[in-house]
């Protein structure tokens, strides 16, 4: 620094030498102009990886949890027994069924020959044919008995065997919600299974793109792995015929190829990109991954200002290539970024 400079320096006061030095080293931070990617169209979502074959097993009798036979992360079988409940109380049931039934049969058996007496006597005239009417309704109504206490029997079978919860198909436990000892009540869930295969992506898509979207010629879903990213076509998509009030979103879901998802896990992120049709008019914008900031979940980026630069926090969407990232959110074409994040902080 020369002698004129000195001078305004003590002239000014520090602050001012502050502002000024500040200015100067804003000056060497390298830049990026924010502008819109020629090359590419459409637009990303953010999703989730979901299971097509999920299930809650619930308890559909109340009974105290006795055994819990299997863990997370267990692979169980079609009608493989996952928990078991106290059934003293169904037991007791099948039991007074049970006896019900053989007084049934016994009254029976006791009303039909007694009909079959009547009968023989009302042919040789020593009754009349109002006795056989009568002999004929005791049965009728013995046999209803008889049929009655048949179906209690098969009814308290089947509530005791809900005493035994099974796997409704091949899968994995995803979750248990009891353990054992718990009490189990109707409805209450016990535990999560799924089939790790197929999987589908799920995406929520806002109004705004719901149109855009049917009409994208090109629909495929990203996922990011160690060496680059998965890009995976699906076989069908299902729109839900319904919106969720509060976000005004529609659910899609997109079937994906077994083969396809081989190594994925239900739960996992996934990217859903729309291309082509009305979806290709709007131009993402794209910069440097160099110029973001990542502090926990906040992703920003140095924005310059008249004086210094501004920390701006952004969305990001996919990425493009390997050293771009989408900008979903956060900035506008035309604006100028700081390409070295530690130099813009020093500016501030």
């Amino acid at each position: 620094m020369n002698k004129a400079w000195k001078a305004n320096c003590r002239r000014l006061g520090a602050a001012t030498v502050l502002l000024l030095a500040g200015v100067l080293q804003a000056q060497t931070v390298p830049t990026y102009k924010v502008g819109v990617d020629t090359q590419a169209s459409g637009f990303a979502l953010e999703g989730t990886l979901q299971a097509v074959h999920q299930a809650t097993v619930s308890a559909q009798t109340q009974g105290r949890v006795l055994t819990l036979k299997v863990k997370v992360g267990d692979r169980v079988k079609a009608g493989q027994t996952l928990a078991t409940l106290d059934d003293r109380e169904a037991q007791v049931g099948t039991e007074r069924s049970q006896a019900q039934m053989a007084q049934a049969l016994a009254e029976f058996r006791n009303a039909q020959t007694q009909w079959e007496r009547t009968r023989e006597l009302q042919q040789k005239g020593f009754v009349s044919k109002a006795a056989l009417d009568t002999a004929a309704t005791q049965l009728e109504a013995a046999r209803a008995g008889k049929d009655q206490a048949q179906a209690s029997v098969k009814l308290s079978g089947i509530a005791q065997g809900y005493a035994r919860v099974v796997a409704p198909f091949d899968g994995l436990v995803l979750q248990t919600h009891v353990q054992a000892g718990d009490l189990a009540v109707p409805g209450a869930p016990l535990l999560t299974v799924y089939a790790p295969q197929p999987l589908r992506a799920v995406v929520q898509v806002p109004q705004s793109r719901a149109e855009d979207a049917k009409v994208a010629r090109d629909i495929s879903v990203e996922q990011d792995s160690v060496n680059a990213a998965v890009r995976i076509t699906p076989t069908t998509r299902q729109i839900v015929p319904s919106a969720d009030p509060v976000s005004q979103t529609t659910e899609w879901r997109l079937d994906l190829s077994p083969k396809d998802t081989a190594t994925m896990l239900p739960g996992q992120p996934v990217r859903v990109r729309f291309a082509g049709g009305a979806a290709a008019t709007p131009q993402r914008i794209t910069i440097p991954t160099q110029a973001l900031v990542r502090r926990g979940e906040l992703t920003a980026v140095y924005v310059a200002q008249a004086q210094g630069y501004a920390l701006r926090a952004v969305r990001t969407g996919a990425l493009v290539g390997a050293q771009s990232v989408e900008i979903v959110a956060g900035l506008r074409a035309g604006e100028r970024i700081a390409l070295d994040p530690v130099k813009a902080a020093a500016a501030r």
